[in-house]
């Protein structure tokens, strides 16, 4: 949790100092790409703070009203910080292009435009390689891209996904001027404020999905699974192994339910060795596995029962 602290610390900062420089140069040149760059910019560091009170509120300890803990909280603050992206990102920022569009100004001065844009996009480039680097850290011998998708920590993902939507945004704001002033049609400035808000909607649509599929309850990767049953299927006491069913509480946090019968004619202490070796083994292997519930049955047991 303290790398991903520092994953969103260096997102806020970064877009604090923008986000103030942006809306100046805005009031300055009269510039929409600018001033949808500006609202990105602040609603991203407000979506900072959301996720590390995420963090915060996830880290509490467990109780009676919830037993496994609370740390589906930072998938929540996580799909609310989604949907800010897509309403106050997304839909402000080409509603400001459209209101350009129809009434087009001549800008002003565009220098301090592009002097705000580069600067800008030094800062998003040091926050998205600090996420960047938390993902290369632990993607192991996954693709990149693979290893994000995968990733349960909202906190890195999303700013990955920020950052990227952040810096094809400056891009755009770029062009918008750059076309606004060569071919003397500020509409088309109007225009790249329209196509912002367009990114960060297709962005906020792929964070609220992902959100979305671990609040309901996903579970561990296929690989994982099978690695969990066959660390279990290894122990000599055992004939089979159901699949596994898990769900993720936290980035970190993963339960774990295992149906497993055992060959017939054992006794009940060779049961609870058994128990207890494939939970060493499995907590050994997957740090993640924080609660494993085994159902063990005699293999004979189980065949009277059906």
């Amino acid at each position: 949790m303290a790398e991903s602290r520092v994953v969103v610390y260096g997102a806020i900062a970064g877009n604090v100092a923008i986000a103030t420089t942006k809306f100046i140069v805005a009031g300055i040149t009269g510039s929409s790409a600018m001033l949808s760059e500006a609202i990105h910019s602040t609603v991203d560091t407000g979506n900072g703070v959301l996720l590390l009170v995420g963090l915060k509120r996830s880290q509490r300890a467990p109780d009676p009203e919830h037993p496994f803990g609370y740390g589906k909280e930072l998938y929540f603050w996580g799909l609310i910080v989604a949907v800010l992206i897509f309403g106050a990102g997304g839909g402000i920022s080409a509603y400001e292009g459209v209101l350009h569009m129809l009434n087009p100004e001549p800008l002003q001065d565009p220098k301090w435009n592009y002097v705000v844009l580069a600067s800008a996009a030094v800062f998003e480039g040091i926050s998205f390689s600090i996420a960047v680097h938390k993902v290369w850290k632990e993607k192991g011998s996954r693709p990149f891209l693979k290893a994000l998708h995968v990733s349960k920590d909202p906190s890195t993902f999303t700013v990955v996904a920020e950052d990227s939507a952040a810096l094809i945004g400056l891009l755009l704001a770029a062009l918008g001027i750059w076309s606004s002033h060569h071919f003397d049609m500020p509409v088309l400035d109007g225009a790249a404020s329209v196509a912002i808000g367009i990114l960060l909607a297709g962005v906020a649509v792929l964070l609220i999905h992902e959100s979305r599929s671990l609040l309901v309850g996903e579970g561990v990767d296929r690989d994982m699974a099978s690695e969990i049953r066959r660390l279990a299927q290894a122990d000599d006491a055992v004939a089979s192994v159901a699949q596994p069913l898990t769900m993720y509480f936290g980035p970190d946090e993963v339960l774990l339910n295992l149906d497993v019968k055992f060959h017939s004619g054992i006794s009940g202490g060779e049961i609870a060795a058994s128990v207890n070796r494939i939970e060493r083994g499995i907590r050994g292997r997957f740090h993640a596995v924080k609660r494993i519930y085994i159902e063990a049955k005699p293999i004979a047991a189980a065949a009277q029962g059906t």
